[in-house]
């Protein structure tokens, strides 16, 4: 057996090093350490241990004897060299360092159970400190976490006494976290204890008394045996326990062996623990982690995240720190290989400075320079065309360096695309002059961090100056300070990691109930693809009542999404002017929530109800997911009297027209009243709205041209890309397909020109009469872009996949498709570039293509 240490935990041999030069609390880094080894709340100092879990746990940065800084161990696998002695070493230290710390919060469980027993007792007599209810109140299910953690502390110890590569401690884990329930009752009741606690102090100065003076108990063999707590911050310590909890497993399996019988148990256990997180309060802040000034004050880190910043008319990625009494800008220092990563501070606002800019934000972004969509779109396809070659070489022999080269690439790809991609203003203004703007991808996330500021502004804070040395401290406890470790792009994830849902997801959102007044409301969706959230649909505004039903179904497309987000909002308008829709001022969240998309809850034929609850609202759901194998297929319709998924000839016969009536009726009501709308074409319409056109038109009902100049516009518009979608060859052919492909990857101009019009030459008459008709109109589209945001290049997005897609059995003979990524990304850019070379062509005439055999035009 090993010798102990002081605590009675394993000396452990290899890694002792680490601990010189460095001070660690329960609660974090301290810049300058404490004088008597007791963090803030009175707990004993332990090993600190990263509570990330992306990262490896590190006690410190190790050095060499010359002093040079050494990187940390990586955040994937065993240590390098993949030695399984030094791993169990490493996972023997993450298992020493949390029973250390379970040993402390027994301590502080005990010391809370200390004044329940007398209390209770004295509740029953004539003069009791507080009612027996009141008692329950407060130390509620204590007792029960209490008992659980004793019996894992009792069975743990001796299993790192006794330390070889054959103890197993998944099971104790596995047990500890099937229990999680006990600590959902707690956190229910977390809010109403912490009030009821607070009240008896005010009304009973002996209760008080006893809540600010609560004694804990060392560590054996500590030489301060006990130390004093407030009963607040003890109540605290069963949820700042649960997330470390979870956040240990991360690191267990890191150094635990695939093949171990630790593996598929700890595996378990982190399964039930992060789905035990993900549906407690949140409302309650998990301060996980803490710095301390050198005055001893407590500065908690509440929020971090990657956020774009623009600054000097260039876009800027930084990591932002929002602390409990100031907001700290950072960026990471370049290092050269093998040395510690560190944060540079850009700047900083203390909350009590900081006030957001009432700068009207939808005009200020005619300031910030946005990138045409069209690239942002070509960048999507240029990534999912590499995740397609990376899945191959994998597959390939010796194809492994030439994966590493991909991820790079694709690293470099999808970090382009996170920084061009943001355009919603999130501005800050420091009081005394300096104002900065942050640029984001969802209304959600900048909602989350200007409630998270909001709500540390309500408490008495004073304004702070740090001088350089605290400031050098702060930003330097940033790098073990942060929650969020690399940036959202799928190469830094694992391969086991979900790839996301590729496909179509319908969501009709039904109703929503909680609100005290009558606002109006409507609610937005969004969904994540390449790292970032976009807002896809929007429901109708429901004016003057509590209890809005919508009932409007919305089909979105998913490019590798796991979250959908549901925002509900209050229309506001100026009431001095109410009819007038161009004075509505800034909608007002009333609340937000996100359910993730689990494939096998979605991928069922039947629809899936839900409630995403916000803030006392509830918001009633259903939805259903289309893969996109299926959503993609052209499937002819069995009934030919109706017009969808009719061949377009037969339509035009039967009309005795050139061009279908759809066509033109849809084309029409468009640049009458939607060609200013912004979106036309890109927003998604209600889909019910959609459906009841699409019925309209099969059966040729009488009234369709009043559904029509009744509907919304962007319904008419679905209508129309859902026309061309469904019918059951592309509008351009099949058997022409490929010819397309070649003849607009030609690299000489005038061979491409003679090429391309000669294919449209080859189009049936009612095929070309109905393309040159679409053509026309979309550049019409174009031509109010400053009003209506789509260019040529967004409409070719829109269009070209819809007019090309090959049909399903053509698709098969010229794709070998192997993902649901493929899918998405194969020809996609060809069929883009066919339909935009056609819209940025002069004026095509039908009668000029027929009268000749070579297109004249030698001039290109």
């Amino acid at each position: 057996m090993e010798p102990l240490s002081a605590r009675g935990l394993p000396r452990l041999s290899w890694i002792d090093t680490l601990y010189s030069n460095f001070n660690y609390n329960t609660d974090g880094y301290e810049g300058d350490g404490t004088e008597d080894g007791k963090s803030q709340d009175g707990s004993e100092t332990l090993p600190y241990i990263d509570e990330s879990p992306t990262m490896s746990p590190q006690l410190c940065t190790p050095q060499e004897p010359d002093g040079v800084m050494v990187s940390p161990t990586p955040p994937e696998g065993l240590p390098p060299g993949g030695d399984i002695e030094k791993g169990l070493e490493m996972k023997k230290l993450v298992l020493s360092g949390f029973l250390a710390s379970e040993e402390i919060y027994i301590n502080q469980l005990e010391a809370l159970l200390l004044p329940m027993r007398p209390l209770k007792a004295t509740a029953t007599t004539s003069q009791p400190v507080l009612t027996m209810q009141q008692v329950e109140t407060i130390f509620y299910k204590i007792q029960d976490i209490f008992e659980i953690h004793k019996e894992f502390y009792d069975a743990l110890f001796p299993n790192i006494q006794q330390w070889d590569e054959k103890v197993t401690v998944g099971h104790l884990f596995q047990k500890l976290a099937s229990q999680l329930g006990v600590y959902k009752a707690f956190v229910d009741n977390y809010k109403v204890a912490l009030e009821t606690a607070e009240k008896c102090s005010q009304a009973n100065g002996q209760f008080q008394k006893i809540s600010e003076n609560l004694k804990v108990k060392g560590p054996k063999d500590s030489k301060d045996c006990t130390s004093t707590v407030t009963m607040e911050a003890l109540l605290y310590k069963p949820i700042d326990r649960v997330t470390r909890s979870t956040l240990v497993l991360h690191d267990l399996l890191k150094h635990t062996p695939k093949d171990h019988p630790d593996f598929p148990l700890l595996q378990d256990a982190l399964r039930i623990s992060q789905n035990f997180l993900s549906s407690i309060n949140e409302e309650i802040d998990p301060r996980r982690t803490a710095v301390t000034t050198p005055k001893g004050e407590a500065r908690q880190l509440v929020k971090d995240g990657f956020l774009v910043e623009l600054s000097e008319s260039s876009r800027k990625l930084r990591h932002v720190f929002l602390f409990t009494d100031l907001l700290l800008c950072a960026k990471m220092k370049k290092t050269s290989a093998g040395r510690h990563q560190q944060y540079e501070c850009k700047w900083y606002i203390p909350l009590a400075d900081l006030t957001f800019q009432t700068l009207d934000e939808s005009d200020s972004c005619h300031s910030i320079q946005i990138l045409p969509e069209h690239e942002i779109e070509e960048m999507k396809i240029k990534i999912s065309l590499l995740k397609s070659e990376i899945q191959k070489e994998k597959k390939a022999p010796k194809g492994q360096n030439r994966v590493e080269r991909l991820r790079k690439k694709m690293n470099e790809q999808e970090s382009w695309l996170l920084l061009h991609s943001p355009t919603i203003p999130f501005r800050l203004h420091n009081k005394h002059g300096k104002s900065y703007l942050f640029l984001l991808s969802s209304d959600y996330e900048r909602s989350e961090w200007r409630e998270s500021i909001q709500k540390l502004q309500k408490k008495d804070l004073q304004a702070c100056v740090l001088s350089s040395v605290e400031l050098q401290v702060l930003t330097s406890s940033c790098f073990k300070l942060r929650t969020v470790h690399n940036i959202p792009v799928t190469s830094n994830k694992d391969d086991e990691e979900t790839p996301g849902l590729y496909g179509f997801l319908h969501v009709i959102v039904h109703s929503a109930k909680g609100f005290t007044q009558s606002p109006n409301l409507y609610c937005t969706l969004e969904v994540d693809s390449f790292g970032y959230f976009v807002s896809k649909a929007k429901t109708r505004v429901f004016r003057d009542t509590t209890e809005p039903h919508w009932n409007e179904e919305f089909e979105i497309e998913l490019e590798g999404s796991q979250f959908l987000r549901i925002l509900c909002y209050e229309k506001c308008y100026d009431k001095s002017m109410l009819n007038k829709d161009d004075n509505e001022i800034v909608d007002k969240i009333m609340g937000k929530g996100q359910v993730q998309l689990d494939p096998q809850t979605v991928q069922s034929k039947n629809w899936h109800m839900d409630v995403i609850e916000m803030n006392g609202i509830k918001v009633e759901f259903s939805m259903k997911f289309t893969s996109r194998d299926l959503s993609l297929k052209r499937t002819p319709s069995k009934k030919q009297s109706g017009v969808f998924g009719v061949k377009i000839n037969v339509v035009t016969k039967r009309e005795r027209s050139k061009v279908p009536y759809i066509v033109r009726q849809c084309i029409e009501e468009v640049e009458k009243r939607g060609i200013d709308e912004v979106g036309i074409y890109r927003i998604s319409g209600v889909a019910t709205d959609i459906q009841a056109l699409k019925i309209a038109f099969d059966t040729n009902t009488k009234d369709i041209l009043v559904m029509l100049s009744d509907m919304d516009i962007n319904a008419i518009a679905g209508t129309l890309k859902l026309y061309f979608r469904e019918l059951p060859e592309p509008l351009l052919t099949d058997r022409l397909y490929p010819a397309f492909m070649e003849g607009i990857s030609l690299s000489d101009p005038a061979a491409k020109e003679n090429c391309m019009m000669h294919l449209l030459r080859s189009l049936p008459d009612p095929n070309l009469v109905t393309f040159l008709t679409l053509l026309e109109h979309l550049k019409r589209v174009a031509e109010k872009e400053p009003l209506n945001k789509m260019s040529l290049h967004n409409l070719a997005t829109v269009f070209g996949p819809t007019l090309l897609r090959p049909s399903e059995l053509e698709s098969t003979k010229t794709q070998n498709i192997t993902s649901a990524s493929d899918i998405w990304s194969h020809d996609v850019m060809a069929q883009v570039q066919v339909l935009l070379y056609y819209l940025q062509h002069s004026p095509i005439s039908f009668a000029e293509l027929k009268r000749n055999t070579l297109y004249f035009s030698t001039d290109v």
